[in-house]
């Protein structure tokens, strides 16, 4: 697929997107799904954020000074904020975010395996990434059961549980803090019964139509030493160039007079 049709394809799905979290259903959903965010938010500061996902910003309300969006096309882009570029290829440092928000966006992505290695990637250190996904056990995926509706959104794409993104960001270095469960309803109703929502939410009940999973990177528990021995040339064949080991003098050094030291010592 080439570049430019793949954008089109991903700014379809966007005005697609926009469309559902227009609904009653999808704003019922984005306000449930709100309120889960906001306590986290409200113990976040930093630079930057970034979101990822189709509907209207979903943290506004994080003390993070420099808020952005993101668009597949800049006809899409709602302001000089918005990223626009693949979601498989961000255009920005590593580490440089304090927030990372993917909010329904690894079912449909073209490729979420890559999609998310980038979002942990741009994520700080001391920073969190926010994961939103459909339950594939719940009201909201009773649609599912229709073949046609499993061609619209939200029911398309692959419903992952917590548990198999655990094993996905467990591979880029995260680990999970918490999962909270989101837009508690019965079939066929939408999720704006409080007290569905509120008992929902005190028992952190898996019966949510959403869950909201918050990552963190993984401590680093072996720090790497530097080695003794140093590359005099690059390497490869032929085609790149001849290369050898030598000793790293300045490391012979610095061990020399540590050795010194212990034997002056004893």
């Amino acid at each position: 697929m080439s570049t430019d049709r793949g954008a089109q394809r991903l700014a379809a799905l966007y005005r697609e997107g926009q469309r559902f979290w227009s609904t009653p259903t999808g704003e019922a959903i984005r306000c449930a799904e709100r309120a889960c965010l906001g306590p986290v938010c409200e113990r976040l500061f930093g630079m930057h954020s970034l979101e990822l996902g189709f509907g209207s910003v979903l943290a506004d309300m994080c003390p993070v000074r420099h808020a952005m969006q993101w668009a597949p096309t800049r006809e899409l882009a709602q302001g000089a904020s918005t990223l626009v570029c693949s979601p498989d290829a961000l255009p920005l440092p590593d580490d440089s975010l304090s927030l990372v928000v993917v909010h329904h966006l690894l079912e449909v992505a073209p490729d979420p395996h890559h999609m998310l290695q980038e979002a942990a990637r741009i994520t700080a250190d001391e920073g969190r990434l926010i994961l939103f996904g459909w339950m594939p056990l719940s009201p909201m995926a009773m649609g599912r059961l229709s073949p046609a509706r499993r061609q619209r959104l939200p029911w398309r794409g692959q419903w992952r549980s917590p548990n198999r993104l655990r094993d996905w960001l467990a591979f880029v270095d995260f680990e999970i803090e918490r999962v909270d469960y989101c837009a508690f309803h019965l079939p066929g109703r939408l999720p704006r019964n409080a007290l569905f929502e509120t008992l929902g939410r005190r028992y952190n009940l898996p019966l949510g139509d959403s869950y909201m999973i918050q990552a963190q990177r993984r401590p680093q528990l072996i720090e790497t030493r530097r080695s003794g021995l140093r590359f005099t040339a690059p390497l490869g064949g032929a085609a790149f160039g001849a290369a050898r080991l030598e000793p790293d003098h300045r490391v012979a050094r610095q061990l020399t007079v540590q050795e010194r030291g212990m034997t002056e010592s004893e």
